[in-house]
């Protein structure tokens, strides 16, 4: 039984999330396995990119967050960086046609200043074509990196104080929330993390205090439909309690 008073609506777990964010995580390995070189294992990885935004658009959630490019990815091979780099301006030349036809709104957080001149274009080119879309938001986390957000979020509270318009005691996890990443967004209710490793690898780490967690083995070249179906499946099951008790323990 629930307790006097309690909303019973409250306790009934969510049947599909609203926002999936992803870590992206073995291009490199799928391509060794097959004696390529690591620019193909990314490559595949931007086709799997298309299958997941259509697959994400197609059951209607209402953010989707891919972790494309990390603050820490920049002391990768300098050849490796480029050719990133390259492939990141071809995908918003190439897709964002298509993003914005069937009403994808597309955005890139993370420190967009550490990229060139001709890629902030894209981007900011990018954000303004597909800004009044209404179905799926779609954003690429590049240049980014959970504790960087976090700074830069305290950073904008500081310069608040130092004006006077915002007193240290006022501070709370609301005001700091509205400074990160994605906050006028529905929270991050899952994570997906391809390859078979256990991390979030300094991804959204105040934006998925609450999330559930699902880590597939498959590299991600080969992430599809089915198993982004999976990890949709295993979330149904999941009795989420967000630091409470669930009905028949109360």
């Amino acid at each position: 039984m629930l307790s006097q008073g309690q909303n019973e609506a409250e306790w009934l777990p969510q049947v599909l999330p609203q926002h999936v964010a992803i870590i992206m995580d073995g291009n490199g390995r799928w391509a060794k396995n097959r004696g390529k070189l690591r620019m193909s294992g990314h490559k595949a990885g931007a086709k799997a990119v298309r299958k997941t935004v259509r697959f994400a658009a197609k059951h209607h959630l209402k953010a989707l967050t891919l972790y494309a490019f990390s603050s820490e990815n920049w002391s990768r091979p300098a050849q490796e960086v480029t050719a990133l780099m390259e492939l990141f301006i071809w995908a918003l030349e190439s897709e964002v046609k298509s993003l914005h036809k069937n009403n994808v709104r597309l955005r890139v957080i993370g420190d967009t200043s550490g990229f060139n001149k001709k890629i902030q274009d894209r981007i900011a080119k990018a954000e303004i074509l597909t800004a009044n879309n209404s179905g799926l938001t779609l954003n690429i986390a590049a240049n980014y990196g959970g504790r960087w957000d976090v700074v830069h979020g305290v950073k904008q509270l500081a310069e608040q104080v130092k004006k006077g318009v915002l007193q240290p005691e006022d501070i709370t996890e609301d005001s700091l929330n509205s400074q990160l990443c994605l906050s006028d967004l529905p929270a991050v209710d899952l994570v997906i993390r391809t390859g078979g490793e256990y991390r979030i690898s300094n991804f959204l780490i105040w934006q998925v205090a609450y999330a559930e967690f699902y880590f597939s083995p498959v590299l991600w070249p080969d992430f599809d439909e089915q198993e982004f179906q999976g990890a949709l499946d295993a979330f149904s099951q999941r009795e989420r309690r967000f630091g409470g008790v669930v009905s028949n323990e109360s």
